[in-house]
């Protein structure tokens, strides 16, 4: 039953959690939000004191239940390992524990954290790593059923779906899922859960918590007949039927070998003191394990684009129209409410769960080496309309503060930047002015080229003062492949 229950709301978890990235319309963002705001390690970046100590407490009564039930990528590899049980029933044994490995990991983790590496260190972190994998593997391909939705209800007069922009990332954003989605699948899929309790840093810090736990899994000596069927069937290897013994630190709560077991002799409860031993050998073995099992090493808290497909636009169909290109920006561009770049660094997981949930498509997963796989805006296929919050509302880490719409139209990002040999009243010898037309802080103004002729053609002027830093014009600027003017992102953000 315990079992039963782990995997109805292990699955509902993972399904809400996989949503929130693959939902492009904010409906589920609005119910379901809080999931992504009680992962732990966002939780820490956040200084969300009362999740992090909800989750501890969760731990100290039931064990790593986190693991096999919250974390998105913990139940991934619950559904891999199940695939792969299909083929070979019975496959796993009893493994040694792999400590100098865990805290190995987790004191370089922390390491590469203080020395302000973060980007880098949040490559292993579990929900980052999901959030990696579900964005750029999975958002596309979520994208362009929906748009063929879409086409086929067009076609007989139904308007239930409509098509979206599918924005790929990077090549080394896409790399770094692939490569991800292959390690943790391939461990998943010969080992169970070897990525939690050899690699993960959550998985590392709560294991030595849950070692204190009030509910366990306990063997009883006295039905137990060593048949090795619970060890055969634990996904974390933590079963010693040798010595009738669980290594708690490793075992996730998955129950599977509650069910497994039919002796009944494996139960889920309170263990107020050692198991009786069927003799005297095991008595001192198991004693001289809970010695060593006392021993409890103290640690801190602890890839992309498939080349994008090349879609011929045709104004009218007789000029082609080629796609923008991004500036070479000096600064790069983070979203209202992050407040600078260094808290953006700080703070930011890498879980791209605010690029999933952008309407306009402005954010992008970083290809810098400092900030890699953390949000910046990029403005080729839309600018960041001020009446939205979205990225503020859904991050879990902190990073992206939330942020009133009153508040994000008086916070300066950047600044407009024109390029004379770009625009094409120069260029072309044409009027334009989409520039001004669509600043929504009216931060353009349209002056003569030439002062001394009062026929010249009009050219943008930024009054950096109230630029926002929207990013409206650079993305409605008709000047191909570059922007005739384009958004230099600011260090620390101002209110204007």
């Amino acid at each position: 039953m315990l079992r039963k229950i782990r995997i109805v709301a292990a699955t509902l978890c993972f399904t809400i959690i996989t949503l929130l990235f693959l939902d492009f319309t904010g409906t589920i963002h609005s119910w379901f939000g809080w999931l992504a705001k009680i992962q732990l390690l966002p939780a820490i970046l956040a200084l969300n004191v009362g999740v992090v100590a909800a989750l501890i407490i969760l731990t100290l009564l039931l064990g790593r239940v986190y693991c096999s039930v919250i974390c998105p990528l913990g139940v991934m590899q619950d559904l891999i390992s199940w695939a792969a049980g299909k083929r070979k029933k019975n496959r796993f044994t009893y493994s040694p524990a792999k400590t100098w490995l865990r805290y190995g990991v987790l004191v370089v983790f922390i390491a590469t954290l203080v020395a302000g590496f973060g980007a880098i260190a949040l490559l292993v972190a579990p929900y980052s790593a999901y959030g990696r994998i579900a964005q750029n593997l999975l958002a596309p391909l979520w994208g362009w059923g929906n748009n063929l939705l879409a086409y086929v209800a067009e076609r007989v007069d139904s308007y239930a779906f409509y098509s979206t922009e599918v924005v790929m990332g990077s090549i080394g954003t896409f790399a770094v899922a692939v490569a991800t989605l292959i390690i943790v699948g391939v461990l998943a899929w010969r080992g169970g859960r070897t990525y939690c309790n050899t690699i993960c840093p959550v998985g590392t810090v709560l294991g030595a918590i849950s070692r204190f736990s009030l509910l366990k899994p306990i063997i009883d000596t006295d039905k137990c007949i060593d048949c090795k069927r619970c060890a055969r069937n634990c996904k974390a290897s933590c079963i010693d039927v040798q010595t009738h013994s669980i290594d708690y630190s490793r075992c996730v709560a998955c129950m599977d070998c509650l069910e497994m077991c039919s002796k009944n002799a494996i139960h889920y409860t309170r263990r107020t003191s050692q198991p009786k031993s069927a003799n005297v050998n095991t008595a001192k073995c198991k004693t001289e394990d809970s010695s060593r099992r006392n021993f409890i090493v103290g640690a801190g808290l602890l890839a992309a684009s498939a080349a994008k497909a090349q879609e011929m636009k045709l104004d009218g169909g007789y000029a082609t129209i080629l796609d923008k290109k991004a500036p070479a920006r000096q600064n790069a561009i983070t979203p209202a409410g992050s407040l600078s770049a260094h808290n953006m660094a700080a703070h930011c997981t890498g879980c791209q769960l605010c690029v999933a949930v952008c309407p306009t498509k402005v954010l992008r997963p970083s290809a810098d080496l400092k900030t890699f796989m953390q949000p910046t805006m990029s403005y080729e296929v839309g600018y960041c309309r001020p009446e939205c919050n979205k990225c503020s509302e859904v991050c879990p880490a902190g990073a992206i503060k939330p942020i009133s719409v009153a508040e994000k139209s008086s916070t300066q990002i950047g600044h407009a930047v024109w390029i004379k040999d770009n625009c094409i009243v120069l260029t072309d010898d044409v009027d334009c002015g989409n520039c001004e037309r669509h600043c929504p802080a009216e931060a353009i103004t349209m002056i003569r080229s030439d002062v001394n002729n009062p026929k010249s053609r009009k050219i943008p002027a930024v009054n950096v003062e109230r630029c926002i830093g929207c990013g409206a014009c650079e993305n409605l600027c008709p000047a191909r492949p570059f922007s005739a003017i384009y958004v230099e992102g600011h260090s620390s953000h101002r209110t204007i």
